[in-house]
């Protein structure tokens, strides 16, 4: 439920005169996630919910969708032509000089920019300075609660034993038959999922040799290839309970299908491990110290210790991203390579750490979940984070 009280404390806090939600056919899903707009309601008509620092909440809707924010507390206007949506807007902000809308100048984070120009300059128009609304946002769509927590936990249990599960079944198929294909071992994971009520958006990624260095390889029959004794081989797996509300998590871990592993893949493993390490020390200091973190400062911890290995154009993605009822949640990322992502790391929300170096011949990545719990607490899920390269035979 809308929790108009918390909202407008966190807008006081924020130094913010209001925050103006708006929406048009779903464009901006972090405004209904939100103001908690049913999925399965569309709405043909733009609409507007304007949240003051203090007082009564506004509406703006069209008359053709006059209930479409019933659900939500304080008066409704409505608006037909043009000219009275614009005049509604102007009614909506009137005394407000300092604004959030999921905006970012530049649009230099695309995942919290999901306002149109032509609404900000409209905006803008009364007057208003209009600031990004990331941190709100956070607050109120990617913050867990106590059973959320204990959900992830569940999951995480269950996703770290799926590379048991995985692992096992490569080196029983290898040693009894030679090979195993990637589609089946993503098939031993799909089927350890559904033994422990998991569920997943996308089935598991297995990636053997050069297959590993493409960090968005996705196994399937086009390229499913044969895995065999002395193949380097990534597994990258996420799921989540199949209960409301629940939320993922989101794991990586690499093999060798053999005895004795390479020293070249240990060596590339061990670096991706201390930018990994790195990144979460960076989090751990940071809320011992009570300091504001923003998630750029995390990703740089993990790309320094990349960068000064002589890897830096090997490590082709951003650190982490933020998890929830998505794998890929509505929080701060850890990225400063796509985006330079300035919302900060906020008490309960969760977020992945997953630094990799991509080779043409293989490629390691090294993915943990953190947590930071509501007292500051920095927590990584998914068991001990591996600490080299498993050899499987």
């Amino acid at each position: 439920m809308f929790d108009l009280k918390a909202v407008q404390a966190a807008i006081k806090e924020q130094g913010l005169d209001g925050w103006l939600l708006y929406d048009f056919r779903g464009l901006n899903v972090l405004a209904r996630r939100v103001i908690e707009l049913p999925g399965d309601l569309f709405l043909s008509r733009r609409w507007f919910y304007y949240v003051p620092a203090q007082g009564e909440p506004r509406k703006l809707v069209h008359k053709i969708e006059p209930h479409a924010l019933d659900f939500l507390p304080g008066p409704h206007q409505l608006y037909l032509r043009w000219q009275e949506l614009e005049a509604g807007v102007t009614g909506l902000l009137k005394g407000a000089r300092r604004v959030a809308m999921e905006y970012v100048p530049r649009n230099a984070n695309p995942y919290v920019s999901r306002v149109d120009a032509g609404t900000v300059e409209l905006v803008r128009a009364q007057g208003v300075d209009v600031v990004p609304s990331g941190d709100l946002v956070q607050l109120f769509e990617a913050t867990w609660d106590d059973e959320q927590w204990e959900m992830h936990l569940e999951a995480a249990k269950h996703t770290r034993t799926a590379f048991d599960a995985a692992f096992a079944f490569i080196a029983e198929r290898v040693r009894s038959q030679g090979s195993v294909r990637e589609t089946e071992v993503q098939a031993r994971i799909m089927d350890h999922f559904k033994t422990h009520h998991l569920v997943t958006d996308h089935p598991p990624i297995c990636a053997v040799g050069p297959h590993s260095g493409d960090p968005h390889y996705a196994p399937g029959p086009a390229g499913d290839a044969p895995i065999k004794e002395g193949d380097f081989v990534l597994v990258d797996l996420w799921a989540k309970l199949d209960k409301p509300r629940a939320v993922f998590s989101d794991l990586t871990r690499t093999c060798f299908v053999g005895k004795d592993v390479p020293p070249r893949f240990e060596e590339i493993f061990q670096i991706v491990a201390r930018g990994r390490d790195a990144a979460i020390a960076r989090v751990q200091d940071a809320f011992r110290k009570r300091e504001p973190l923003q998630g750029w400062q995390v990703d740089q911890a993990a790309r320094d210790v990349i960068d000064k290995a002589g890897y830096a154009e090997f490590f082709c993605h951003r650190t982490g991203h933020s998890i929830g009822q998505e794998t890929h949640g509505n929080g701060a990322n850890m990225d400063n390579l796509e985006t330079r992502e300035e919302r900060r790391v906020l008490p309960r929300t969760c977020f992945s750490v997953e630094p990799g170096i991509y080779l043409p011949e293989f490629g390691v990545r090294s993915e943990v979940n953190v947590f930071v719990d509501g007292q500051g607490k920095v927590h990584v899920t998914g068991g001990e984070p591996q600490t080299c390269v498993t050899p499987l035979l």
